[in-house]
Order: structure tokens, then sequence, then C-alpha cells
């Protein structure tokens, strides 16, 4: 625990699933934890079975950039550095045929998986080499990359 003490790590859709499960192992190694995600209530239980109080919650919008820019903003004052982004927000288009999804379905896909990535890691960045030079960025990807899925 000690190489990780006053560490700090920001997880992206970190109020569910993998991003749920990533930031609790984050807290019990040591690191203080910003979750994030767009839905505040998922947020507030994932920080309150983290129980600690190195564990902020922000509600963000990844495929936003003022949204992004926030939350990069609130972590650096409150902390002072970042050493991880586990970039984890994501998800898909509503269940229904390709053919029938919207402009706006695909764009709301495309700002979550590929925006949103792109601008957290761009925000981490200028934060992790402002004094330190490192830090950790790891982005996490769908099975449906690899084999394809009914609706994905």
């Amino acid at each position: 625990m000690n190489s990780v003490k006053n560490k700090v790590a920001i997880v992206t859709g970190g109020g569910s699933g993998i991003g749920k499960a990533s930031a609790k192992a984050l807290a019990k190694d040591g690191y203080s934890v910003v979750i994030t995600g767009r839905r505040e209530e998922p947020l507030k239980m994932t920080a309150e079975e983290i129980g600690t109080d190195n564990v902020l919650a922000v509600t963000c919008d990844v495929g936003n950039q003022d949204s992004v820019k926030n939350l990069f903003k609130v972590t650096f004052e409150k902390y002072g550095r970042l050493d991880v982004l586990f970039n984890n927000a994501g998800g898909g288009a509503p269940k229904k045929l390709f053919e029938d999804l919207t402009y706006d379905d695909w764009q709301k896909v495309v700002d979550s998986n590929l925006t949103g990535t792109f601008l957290c890691a761009q925000e981490a960045i200028k934060i992790m080499i402002r004094d330190k030079k490192k830090g950790t960025i790891a982005h996490i990807l769908s099975m449906a990359g690899y084999s394809g899925m009914p609706f994905l």
C-alpha cells in the first residue's frame, strides 16, 4: 500500500459495472479515487460502498468538452495531481436495428466511446506532465469489438 500512498485515480463510468469494481479496488489499494458518470445516484451509491474520505463523486458527461474540463479541474483543485485515468465510460446504441438508428443515436455512441476517450486522455495528460512527467492511462474496451452481437 505504501507505493500508492497519495496517488490519485479518475475512473470514468464509476457508478456501475467494471468502473465501480475498479474504483473499489483502487480505493482498497490506497488511491484517492474520483468516480465519474452521467448519473448522480449510482455515483453516490458507489462512494458510500467505498466508504472512505478518499473518494470524490463528480457527475460528468465524457462526450461534453466543458463537462470533462470541469471534472479534471475539480480533481486537480482537490488533489493537486493525477496518477491514473481509468477510461471506462461508454455505451451502445438503443436496441434497434442498425437501419433504424437515428443520427442522434449514433452521435451519442460516438461521443461516449470515442470523443469521451479522447477528451479525458487529453485533460489527464495535461495534469500528468505538469511536474512529474508520468502517469497511467488505461482505456477499457468492449468485447463487442471482437465479435458481433445482436443490436451492437
